[in-house]
């Protein structure tokens, strides 16, 4: 069994925040995949099914963010998982808005859902780091991931949702590499190879044809006498 994590917190007030992206990933593979409704469990909400090759339980904690690991730890002692069973959903401020990254292992980089399962399980679990961007201060941080995606926002969010839930099968089959491909297609398609897509190469027009000299008298000297007897009489 695979567990998928979607950090955020829980409220109608929450629902939009860049914090929340987490929740919004699972939203979005749940729907897509035919999960069975969410019901309340291990201090969060769950559902579960069959997801690529095993069986997938995803978890929304609803212990807001900083106690995220005690909603965590429940159900994998439940289930008698270990951490590397465990994926966490969570936004990235190092990230590019959009951008999608596999990890497993290493710090929390001070983001509280990653510090609070990093207490109860350790730091051998995996993360998809999903980038919100970095609003350019520290003392900003806190008031941007509380704050509702933009509307000039959505576009690249819907974009990198449907990816994530394009990949999920392989994200469970353990093949982040697959995963990440399927990400990459929703959000950075390959162009056309027709058309003028900026960048490409056009035909060089073909060079204007020269124009004929102009005719010129010949030299004085190389006129015969006859000619110079006719032009007298022009």
């Amino acid at each position: 069994m695979r567990l998928f994590v979607g950090l955020g917190n829980p409220g109608s007030q929450y629902a939009g925040n860049r914090h929340n992206i987490g929740f919004m990933a699972l939203d979005r593979i749940a729907a897509d995949h035919g999960f069975a409704p969410w019901r309340a469990k291990f201090q969060g909400q769950i559902t579960e099914r069959r997801l690529g090759r095993d069986k997938v339980l995803l978890l929304k904690p609803e212990t807001f963010m900083n106690l995220s690991g005690q909603s965590v730890r429940a159900a994998v002692d439940f289930y008698k998982l270990e951490p590397g069973d465990v994926t966490v959903f969570h936004d990235e401020l190092d990230l590019a808005p959009g951008k999608c990254r596999v990890k497993s292992g290493g710090g929390h980089a001070g983001h509280n859902g990653l510090r609070s399962i990093h207490g109860h399980l350790g730091p051998d679990y995996q993360r998809v780091r999903l980038g919100i961007g970095h609003p350019g201060r520290k003392e900003l941080v806190s008031g941007y991931v509380l704050h509702d995606f933009a509307k000039a926002d959505q576009d690249w969010l819907d974009d990198l949702l449907r990816g994530l839930s394009d990949g999920a099968p392989a994200l469970a089959d353990g093949d982040a590499a697959r995963f990440q491909n399927a990400v990459a297609l929703r959000t950075a398609p390959p162009r056309s190879s027709g058309g003028s897509a900026a960048g490409a190469e056009t035909p060089a027009k073909p060079a204007p044809a020269a124009k004929p000299a102009a005719e010129t008298a010949p030299p004085e000297a190389a006129r015969s006498p006859l000619q110079r007897l006719v032009d007298r009489f022009k």
